[in-house]
This record gives C-alpha cells, sequence and structure tokens, in this order.
C-alpha cells in the first residue's frame, strides 16, 4: 500500500542520481550535498601504501637524512599517495543548482491516415522554432493505417525534456498515451500538442446493439455516422441506409454527428446482418460500410414457478420458451433459467436441486410479493443463501467510507467544483457512517482520519473546502491511500476526480479492493471528466459510477437514519450495470417487500424510501437477481409495460446468460476488423477438422478454438457461422482525440496553434533550465593535487641544497 507522506517526503532529484550509482558506492549528505566514492574498494590500497612508504624510507634507515627529514618525506609521499588512491577511488559531490540546461524539442509528427484531413504545419513549425534559436529533431511516428503514438511518445521522452506531437492522438497500436504519460512524469518531462484544424470533410459509420438474441425478441440498434468538417461547413449531412439481410430498414439524412436508432425483430434463427453505409464525398471510401453480424438463437427454456396467476408468466412467455410448475423439480438441465415469483419458502419445492443448478451456471430470478421474502419465511432458508438480499427491513448500520480527492493539476481548473461535489457526497451520508479524507495527486495525502461522521460532520467539511491543488495525478495511488485507511476494515472508498490518468493501473487496484471487500464508487467531476475511466474502475471493484449531479444516489446506500432517501418513484442506482443500462423507469408499483442488500451484491434499483427493489449477483458459477416492488394486487404493475418492461427484459437475460451455452455441435466468431485477430470457438464433441487456415486447440472440455486474421473486409463464413470485418480502426475516428487533451493535462503541457514557434521555443528553455541536480567528479583535481604536492617538496628540498642548509644532495637534513 502507498504510504501517507507531505511532499517535502517525496523523492527528490538528487536522491535519484545518488541512488543510480554502483551497489558499492559510499554516499554520505553533509551542507546540503552528497559526498560519495564512486570505486571505496580502492581505499584498501591505503594502508598497503603506508606500510611500504615506511618500509622504504624508515627500515634499514643509515644514511645521512635525520628522523626529522625522514618523517617529513614520509608524510609527503604518503599524502601524495592518499591522493592518487582516493583519485582512483572517483570522488565526486552532487549539488542542486541553477543551470540553463540544454534546450530542444522532439516534434512527434502523425504521418497517418487518419491525421491526413487535418492541416499539414510540422515543416514550417520545426523551422519556425529552429529560426528561435531551439535546435527541433522531427521524427514521422505514425504513417498509414497504423498509428503507435503512445509507443513513439514513450520512446522519445527524455528527462526534462519537451514532446510536441503535430497529431490527432488517436492511437490504433502499441501503448495508450495515457500510459506514455505516466513515464512523462516520472521522467519530469512534458506531452504538448499542436491543435489542428481538419481541412477536408470526412465521415465514418458504426452499428451498435445485440450481438446474440433469441427468435422474437425485440432488439434495438443505432447506426452512429461521425467524423469531420473544415470550419464552415458545419451544416453538412450525408445520407444514412440500413438494411438487414439485404433488405432496408432505415434510410434518414444525418448530420456529421447523427444517427439513427432502428429496432428489428429475428423470426429465425442463425446469423443474421446489419449493414450500415453513408453517401459522402469524403477523403476515404473504406469506412462509408460498416457490417454487424446477430446471432438468433432458439428461445432459452424457463422454468416458471407460482402458486398465482400473475401475467409475468404471460410476458415471459412472448419472449422465452416457457414452461410452468407450481414447485422446482429434482431435474433441471433442460432449463436456462428459474424464474420465482411470489411463491413462499416451504412451497419452492427442491430447493437442494435448484441451488446445485445455480451454482453450476444457472440462472434464477426470485420476484416478490405478498407470499415471500418477509412474507414467506424466506428468513434462514436454504433459498435465502442464494438471493442478493436479505429479508427483513434494513437497519441503519456503521459503514467505513473513505473520500479520495483527486487534487492534482488535472483538477485545478474545476477545483471549485471537485470540492463542491465533495461536500455534497458528503452530505448524503448519515450520522452513523465513519468517514475518512484522503487527497492524492502523485502521491496520497491523510487529510482527516476515519472517524464518526456525526459530531465531525462540520470539521470534515471544512478540511474539504481548504485543499488546494496541484502536481501530477495517479489514481492507483489515492486508492492506495484509501485503502490503506480502511486497513483491514471493510468498507467503500468514494473516489471524486475528472478520471484523466491511465485507468490500467486504477483498475488492477480496484479490482484488488473488490477481491477484498472494499469497493470503489466513482464520481466524475470537471469540464469533461472521462466516464470511460471511471465506468472501468468502478466496475472492478464492484463498484459504481455517478456523475457530479448524481450523488443523491449515495443517500440510498448510506443515508442512515437521519438522511433518508426520498425519492418520487422507482430510482435506477447503478447505470452501469447491463440490467439497468438504458432502462427508463416511469413506473410504480407501490410496494416493495422488506430486504436489504448482502455485502458483495448489486444494488440496481431503489423504491422510493431507498429499499432495493432490483439487486443482482453471481452464486457459484451462476447468475441471481432479485425484483422485490409489486403493486397492492401482487403483479408487477406498469413494469410489464414499455419503456419499463425492459427492466423486466434485461432482469431475465442476466440470469440466462448465454442462451448457447447448452447447445453442441456450434461455431461463434465475433466481428472484428483488417488484421485484428478474432476468435472461433466452437462447442462440440469433437475437435473441427479440415477447416482451411485454422487449427482449433482444446480449451474445455468439448470447447475447441482457432484464431483466425481477416485481410479484407466483408461478411466471412466459418462453420457455417458468418462474422463482419469492418474497415481498420485508423478510420473509425477523426479530430483531436480526449486522450491526447488528457495526456497533455496530466504532464503539465500545452495545447498550442500551428503560429505558437516562439511560446514552443520559450517552453523548452523554461523546462531545460531550474535548479537541477548536478553531478562533479574530483578525481582530476586529486591527481593535480598529488602532482603539485611532489613538485613543491622536490623544491623546497632543492631550496635547502642551493641555500647550503644541506649537505645531502636530496636536500634531506
Amino acid at each position: 500500500m502507498a504510504a501517507f507522506g507531505s511532499a517535502s517526503a517525496a523523492l527528490t532529484a538528487l536522491d535519484a542520481v545518488a541512488a543510480a550509482t554502483t551497489p558499492l558506492a559510499w554516499t554520505v549528505e553533509a551542507a546540503g550535498r552528497t559526498l560519495g566514492i564512486q570505486r571505496p574498494l580502492f581505499l584498501v590500497a591505503l594502508p598497503v601504501a603506508a606500510l611500504l612508504a615506511w618500509a622504504l624510507i624508515f627500515r634499514g634507515a643509515d644514511g645521512t637524512a635525520g628522523g626529522r627529514s625522514r618523517r617529513l618525506l614520509f608524510a609527503s609521499r604518503f599524502l601524495v599517495v592518499v591522493l592518487l588512491v582516493v583519485a582512483a577511488a572517483g570522488p565526486y559531490t552532487i549539488t542542486t543548482r541553477m543551470t540553463d540546461g540544454d534546450p530542444q524539442v522532439t516534434l512527434l509528427v502523425d504521418d497517418s491516415d487518419s491525421a491526413a484531413v487535418t492541416e499539414d504545419v510540422a515543416s514550417q513549425l520545426a523551422a519556425d522554432i529552429e529560426a528561435e534559436g531551439v535546435p527541433v529533431t522531427t521524427s514521422t511516428v505514425a504513417r498509414g493505417e497504423e498509428s503507435p503514438i503512445g509507443d513513439a511518445v514513450a520512446a522519445n521522452l527524455r528527462p526534462d525534456g519537451t514532446v510536441v506531437l503535430v497529431s490527432d492522438g488517436r492511437v490504433t497500436s502499441g501503448r495508450s498515451l495515457a500510459s506514455a504519460t505516466t513515464l512523462a512524469r516520472d521522467l519530469n518531462a512534458t506531452v504538448s500538442a499542436v491543435a489542428l484544424e481538419p481541412t477536408e470533410a470526412e465521415h465514418y459509420v458504426t452499428v451498435s446493439g445485440p450481438s446474440k438474441t433469441s427468435v422474437g425478441v425485440e432488439n434495438a440498434f443505432l447506426a452512429q455516422v461521425d467524423g469531420v468538417v473544415p470550419e464552415g461547413t458545419e451544416g453538412a449531412t450525408v445520407e444514412l441506409v440500413v438494411d438487414v439481410d439485404g433488405e432496408e430498414v432505415a434510410r434518414e439524412v444525418v448530420n456529421t454527428t447523427g444517427g439513427v436508432e432502428f429496432s428489428q425483430t429475428f423470426e429465425t434463427t442463425g446469423t443474421h446482418r446489419v449493414t450500415a453505409r453513408i453517401e459522402s464525398d469524403d477523403r476515404f471510401q473504406t469506412n462509408d460500410v460498416f457490417r454487424k453480424t446477430v446471432r438468433v438463437v432458439e428461445p432459452p427454456r424457463v422454468l416458471y414457478v407460482s402458486r398465482g396467476d400473475y401475467p409475468f408468466r404471460d410476458y415471459l412467455s412472448e419472449l422465452y420458451d416457457v414452461e410452468t410448475a407450481e414447485a422446482v423439480p429434482a431435474d433441471l438441465s433442460s432449463y436456462h433459467a428459474v424464474v420465482l415469483q411470489d411463491i413462499r419458502a416451504e412451497d419452492v419445492g427442491n430447493t437442494d436441486s435448484l441451488q446445485r443448478f445455480v451454482i453450476d451456471g444457472g440462472g434464477l430470478l426470485t420476484v416478490g410479493g405478498r407470499n415471500s421474502f418477509e412474507n414467506g419465511g424466506y428468513d434462514g432458508s436454504s433459498l435465502a443463501s442464494m438471493l442478493p438480499v436479505t429479508t427483513g427491513e434494513g437497519t441503519s448500520q456503521q459503514t467505513n467510507l473513505v473520500f479520495a480527492i483527486d487534487v492534482s493539476g488535472s483538477a485545478e481548473s474545476g477545483m471549485r467544483v471537485q470540492k463542491s461535489v465533495a461536500l455534497d457526497a458528503l452530505d448524503q451520508l448519515g450520522d452513523e457512517n465513519q468517514v475518512g479524507i484522503v487527497g492524492f495527486n502523485y502521491r496520497a495525502y491523510e487529510v482527516s482520519p476515519l472517524r464518526p461522521l456525526g459530531p465531525n460532520r462540520e470539521s470534515t467539511a471544512d478540511l474539504i473546502r481548504r485543499l488546494q491543488s496541484g502536481g501530477a495525478t495517479d489514481i492507483s495511488v489515492g486508492l492506495e491511500g484509501a485503502a490503506q485507511q480502511l486497513g483491514d476494515r471493510r468498507g467503500t472508498i468514494i473516489l471524486i476526480s475528472d478520471g484523466h490518468d491511465r485507468f490500467q493501473d486504477a483498475a488492477r487496484v480496484a479490482d484488488q479492493l473488490g477481491r477484498d471487500g472494499v469497493r470503489v464508487i466513482t464520481i466524475g467531476t470537471g469540464p469533461s471528466p472521462n466516464e470511460q475511466t471511471l465506468r472501468t474502475i468502478a466496475r472492478a471493484s464492484g463498484g459504481n459510477y455517478l456523475r457530479a449531479d448524481e450523488t443523491d444516489r449515495l443517500r440510498i446506500l448510506f443515508g442512515g437514519s437521519n438522511r433518508q432517501y426520498a425519492g418520487d418513484g422507482l430510482t435506477v442506482v447503478d447505470q452501469n450495470d447491463f440490467v439497468t443500462a438504458g432502462v427508463e423507469l416511469t413506473a410504480n408499483p407501490g410496494s416493495v417487500n422488506d430486504v436489504s442488500v448482502r455485502s458483495g451484491a448489486n444494488f440496481l434499483v431503489a423504491a422510493d424510501d431507498g429499499t432495493p427493489a432490483v439487486a443482482s449477483w453471481r452464486y457459484g458459477l451462476g447468475r441471481v437477481a432479485t425484483i422485490t416492488t409489486y403493486a397492492g394486487d401482487g403483479t408487477l404493475d406498469g413494469l410489464l409495460r414499455s419503456p419499463d418492461s425492459l427492466l423486466l427484459t434485461k432482469s431475465t437475460n442476466y440470469v440466462i446468460g448465454d442462451p448457447e451455452r447448452k447447445a453442441t455441435g456450434v461455431a461463434e466468431v465475433a466481428d472484428t476488423r483488417v488484421d485484428q485477430p478474432t476468435t472461433v470457438v466452437y462447442r462440440g464433441g469433437e475437435r473441427p477438422r479440415g477447416v482451411e487456415g485454422l487449427s482449433f486447440s482444446a480449451v474445455d472440455s468439448g470447447v475447441y478454438e482457432a484464431t483466425v486474421v481477416p485481410t479484407e473486409t466483408g461478411y466471412r463464413n466459418v462453420l457455417d457461422t458468418a462474422f463482419a470485418v469492418n474497415y481498420p480502426a485508423e478510420y473509425a475516428g477523426f479530430g483531436r482525440s480526449a486522450a491526447l487533451e488528457a495526456a497533455v493535462s496530466d504532464s503539465g503541457g500545452t495545447m498550442y496553434d500551428p503560429e505558437d514557434a516562439t511560446e514552443i521555443a520559450a517552453s523548452a528553455r523554461d523546462n531545460a533550465a531550474g535548479v537541477q541536480p548536478v553531478r562533479d567528479d574530483w578525481a582530476a583535481a586529486f591527481v593535480a593535487a598529488a602532482f603539485l604536492l611532489y613538485l613543491a617538496e622536490v623544491l623546497v628540498r632543492r631550496l635547502q641544497v642551493y641555500r647550503g642548509r644541506t649537505q645531502s644532495e636530496g636536500g634531506l637534513i
């Protein structure tokens, strides 16, 4: 875990240079500088030299020289030897002082196809910077369909250097820009960029929607057009045409960033083809067509168990192959999921069989009512152990909560909003919670220890108001600092950040926190929060992401007795979960069972009093969800009608999982892009043979995989299964990327205009100059001192002879 500390405790550049010496080097701090010897083993020669000098001068001393002369000669010769040995040992000092440095600019030029529609300014910009007296190194770092921008930045970074990207920042291979930015911070380097404007129009089309569905199920799709146009032509339009299996289903004229939503119900099994085309006069034609495959399977088998006659059974029958029973039978092998509605625990039937079914990968959806949960004797039953909720009204409990607040430089411009969001989040929490505050940039700082919120609410809020921003961003450090404050206690970390940092390290830390029973709730702040990063971090720990205006969701989770939630109908708590994503709730059945969410479960929808209405979790290999809201007559009321019915469909689909998991002799292939590999998965009794160009390997019992790398766009078939091959990723994004802006902000760089050569040169000088650790080697000085000492001693002895003070030719008395 990261240790808390002040800025003065950070490793300085001076320490880093001193630490870079050899393993046997010796150093000591004195008078604000580091004194060191590079090769201290040479000092072992000193006693040997002293003994040898003594033997040569004193042993058998029967000449004319007196004892005093011999002692002076010994001291002189020994001191000369000491100076030479110390010089051989490599003495040096390290001090910090103001230096002009060596200003230079590395100009990284993107010549890839995605940047081809922007202005070409690299040559002129390099010439203008050199005219300012700063040397420029120009490197072309991307060409054609490959844009390894992150790799190029990392390879060209130098300590205290300046890297200027002439690029749109769209990485299509190699490391991400966020990863390169982390390295830049470590080297005290900056990543800047030149803001390029489009000079040509370029559009591309994509299609999103389900990749697998069942016969008879209505599916929603979105055909989206995006791209760039030169200034002054923002009103440009293109015609978008969508067809399914060759039959046109939509045609519409849309703007440069427009789209068409459409629904499709497939009546036959197999792989169906959805193709979107645009008619546009632009630079590239390859991205004017996007292909998508949808695999349609037979409706999965669902066992519906209830003692009542409810409309939900008829609703399920329209979508799935439903069989009805009054109790769970012993054999559930033919079903994908079991749905229990308003049934008492004693009437469920074979709960041991149901438990094995779920543990082995089956699904269970439990729907509440007047005869279930607290009204149906669930408490202490075998059924209750499988559910993500416990029966009985949730009582106010103490929860350990740590705020991890981003105070880095990237958050500086929105720090006022950052504090406001943190204060608003704090106001949602009940008094019985234990709350701590950690601020972080590239280090974590304990702002307030974990303590009861009730008596410390005002002082905690005051500490948040006094936070100041600065420094680089490292979200993983903030999470580790918050986890350190929690210690061995379970709890929740509330991360408040703009998310402008690489997500890989933070997601890894969040994943481990989730395994340790600590979830992370992320709240996005700032003018343009990186929601993808924040969602990834939250999802890795089992937490959820909230926008800055959604902090009232915290009251549902942690409001306690004095901050009770009061909503108007059902409220989606976690919009990032599969069950609730895209769900719009307008109905309110009015009643809800008295349940509370188990630790580790997903709280998805709350009733108007904050009680869990929908929750889910994984149980063994299976999936379990509960719907505990119901109408006065025991039905699901308005939830059975659109748009609310999507919640019921997605809840059922969640517990069903893969509807083809029980099928054999079938193949699956995910859609891909040109030159990007995709995996062919075959489930069957024998390894597929004779498939041209593919070699299958067994990965599990009855499961075989092979990899295919297509080289052309279009639809391809493998084992009677079609998959789509779309245009390269290089043509799926144009214009300045958000990742580029984040890299510039997080490294302390600047977004320049093409005319800003003077500013770029000045920045390079400023970055190179400043207080720097400078190492001075003193070996030559020690050699010179030895020579001068020897020369002085010889001159003194010569003077003794010339002045007649000695009879010895050697000048000894």
